[in-house]
């Protein structure tokens, strides 16, 4: 569903992505880690069109995206979200889900005419607020959500699109256990249907509940593999969980 093929992308001197490939088949949980620095975000950049590579060429579900700009790309069936929250904190819970239900379906050209009146619209945005745990909060102010809510939303606000390849920027970052748990649950119910690569640095996460793993460093592919794969590997365990496998 989400293709990489030898992607390259150079700042000044300094190589940040060094002939990266990935596939992303649908219902795959992939996960990315690496040490700070391995160029986790700047890969989540090129293949949501933010940033063009020097090098390569990315496809989803078979076409050739890489000319893409990221409306592009979203409208071609891939969605993200973000390292740190990207939501309206004005509006409520309710009107952050129906924007992004305006930009993906195009009603921002269609003059006069309220969302509200939409039954489709509204039908939408109730089953994503399920699908995210949010349906008793539809009606509260985005700023009044604690931390891991505004987590939720912002995962919602990726999904109501219906993507088919959902990009998650470190979606557990800076939560309580409770909070991680609530996170990982959302994650393990998304359908799977959907293609899933996220960015995670919770070891405990990335081995529990991903499918396959690949490790960056220093922007290169160090391994892929099944967690118990890359749980095992010497190189990986000497270069960045901190010892030799057991």
């Amino acid at each position: 569903m989400l293709r990489a093929e030898n992607l390259f992308k150079t700042f000044g001197a300094f190589q940040v992505t060094k002939g990266v490939s990935l596939e992303i088949p649908t219902g795959l949980r992939h996960a990315i880690i690496g040490p700070n620095g391995a160029g986790k975000t700047t890969l989540f950049n090129i293949l949501a069109g933010e940033l063009k590579p020097d090098e390569g060429r990315i496809l989803i579900d078979g076409q050739d995206v890489t000319s893409f700009a990221p409306d592009r790309r979203a409208r071609r069936g891939l969605s993200r979200s973000f390292q740190k929250n990207n939501l309206f904190l004005s509006g409520t819970v309710r009107d952050n889900l129906m924007v992004a239900d305006i930009v993906a379906r195009g009603y921002g050209s269609h003059f006069w005419t309220r969302l509200s009146d939409n039954r489709r619209a509204r039908e939408k945005t109730s089953a994503v607020a399920e699908q995210v745990g949010l349906a008793e909060l539809l009606d509260r102010g985005v700023s009044e959500l604690s931390y891991g809510a505004q987590r939720q939303l912002e995962v919602g606000l990726a999904l109501m699109p219906d993507p088919k390849v959902l990009l998650l920027d470190e979606p557990t970052s800076g939560m309580s256990p409770e909070e991680t748990g609530r996170m990982l649950q959302l994650i393990d119910d998304l359908p799977r249907d959907l293609a899933v690569l996220l960015i995670e640095h919770d070891m405990d996460l990335v081995f529990s509940h991903a499918d396959r793993i690949t490790v960056l460093n220093y922007g290169e592919i160090l391994m892929e593999g099944t967690p118990q794969e890359v749980r095992g590997s010497d190189i990986v365990q000497e270069t960045y969980l901190g010892g030799k496998a057991q």
